[in-house]
């Protein structure tokens, strides 16, 4: 049985072990629609920690979308050198949800994970928040689903933080495009890469978070609706 806790509440379940070993935590109750929220990553193999923008959207949007519920992922080890894992972990935390429909919320390098996973049954789309989309991902695992993407203006690489060009997801959007899939492309003026960051136990909001949390509420209402 997996824990949950109801949306209302703002706080996800206690966590619960996949069986690749990687952990999810659930805010929402059985049965409806999931958004499978897939962590970024980094260069050296680290363990798997939860990821600050997702908690903070999580537990700013649950109360907005009440259809919902949603999934947020620990890869085993968070690298992009390890894709293979992560892939493991998200498809993990897919089937444990048993969820006849799934979105799949990808920030940084969850959204390459997303595109790799997005075949897996029940899977509909990607929401991508500020995706890592690298010249070499296949976007075949995507053809007949949709691919959303979020994008802050000033997000960029910076001396030992990990970033994403709009440029780049920009033209990883373009190449799904090109292949009949469809999807939505939007910067957010003045936001940065991450949405929040973890401070001690507190999880602080970076600038633009309300402008990213209003519109990744939109975008997950409009396709729980459809």
């Amino acid at each position: 049985m997996l824990a949950r806790e109801d949306a209302a509440n703002g706080t996800a379940g206690a966590a619960i072990v996949l069986p690749t070993g990687a952990q999810m935590r659930v805010t929402g109750a059985p049965g409806r629609p999931a958004v499978v929220c897939i962590n970024g990553g980094q260069s050296a193999p680290v363990p798997g920690t939860w990821s600050a923008s997702l908690e903070w959207l999580v537990r700013h949007i649950s109360p907005l979308c009440p259809t919902v519920a949603f999934s947020e992922v620990r890869y085993r080890i968070k690298s992009w050198h390890s894709l293979d894992l992560c892939e493991e972990d998200a498809r993990a935390a897919v089937a444990a949800t048993g969820a006849q429909r799934t979105l799949l919320l990808g920030f940084s390098m969850g959204g390459a994970v997303a595109v790799r996973i997005a075949d897996a049954p029940g899977v509909e789309g990607i929401l991508g928040l500020a995706p890592w989309l690298p010249d070499p991902l296949e976007f075949d695992p995507l053809r007949g689903r949709r691919l959303d993407v979020l994008h802050g203006s000033l997000d960029r690489p910076l001396p030992g933080i990990p970033g994403v060009r709009p440029s780049s997801s920009r033209r990883g959007f373009e190449r799904a495009r090109r292949l009949g899939i469809d999807g939505t492309y939007r910067l957010i003026p003045g936001a940065l890469h991450a949405i929040a960051l973890r401070a001690g136990s507190r999880v602080v909001p970076l600038p633009g978070a309300r402008r990213w949390a209003t519109l990744v509420a939109e975008r997950i209402n409009a396709w729980a609706a459809a």
